[in-house]
């Protein structure tokens, strides 16, 4: 049951960090940028706000954005971040999937062994880490060239949930390569062998039956 409950807060975290990472993907509120002086900014009320794809003013009585459409003209930093993001949020359909089906509530044909039921946990776990690096890369990567190419006055509020997102996948798909190193080293008793009276042989048999087995003695 410890397991279960370990692989569910994995999955768990995973899926809210998926989710931040798609939200700060398609949001524009990355990093607050300024055309004048801080001190010219701050008397105006009015600041720039950039993201993936477009550049905002923000001001009490204006909000206009500009859609960044001119691919092969946009600064590196911007082209770099667009596809670790992109990639990042891609990456989560398969890695929930493979997680998913490995669930131990989950009912595979017979020809699905347990081996590929770990297998797939592995794998899904580490889709998720690589998640987390692309968007750690994008967040961190994006302020720097942009205080590099305008001044920069703070961070967006779309930046902060993709760290957040990051961290969470991070988290959630170390919990799930744990939860497979735990099943590892604390192997169940399914694949166990059991002595049998009549033959006088060991022989390998499924949980259920030897349940069966236990009740009747």
């Amino acid at each position: 049951m410890t397991h279960v409950c370990r692989q569910l807060v994995g999955v768990g975290g995973s899926c809210a960090g998926w989710v931040g990472l798609i939200f700060a993907t398609a949001t524009n509120d990355w990093v607050r940028t300024c055309d004048y002086s801080v001190a010219t900014c701050l008397r105006m009320d009015e600041l720039g706000s950039r993201g993936l794809w477009a550049e905002c003013v923000v001001s009490p009585s204006l909000y206009h954005c500009v859609s960044l459409d001119q691919m092969f003209s946009l600064p590196a930093y911007v082209q770099v971040s667009r596809a670790l993001m992109i990639a990042a949020c891609l990456l989560g359909v398969p890695a929930l999937l493979l997680v998913l089906m490995s669930m131990p509530c989950i009912r595979l044909p017979s020809n699905y062994s347990a081996t590929v039921k770990k297998r797939r946990t592995q794998v899904g776990g580490v889709l998720f880490i690589v998640m987390a690096v692309f968007g750690a890369v994008a967040t961190v990567w994006f302020p720097v060239g942009a205080n590099k190419a305008e001044h920069l006055m703070s961070f967006g509020y779309s930046l902060y949930v993709g760290w957040v997102g990051a961290g969470l996948c991070l988290l959630g798909g170390v919990v799930i390569l744990c939860f497979q190193v735990a099943l590892i080293t604390n192997p169940s008793r399914e694949n166990s062998f059991f002595y049998s009276r009549r033959g006088g042989t060991a022989r390998e048999v499924d949980s259920s039956a030897n349940h069966a087995k236990t009740e009747r003695v």
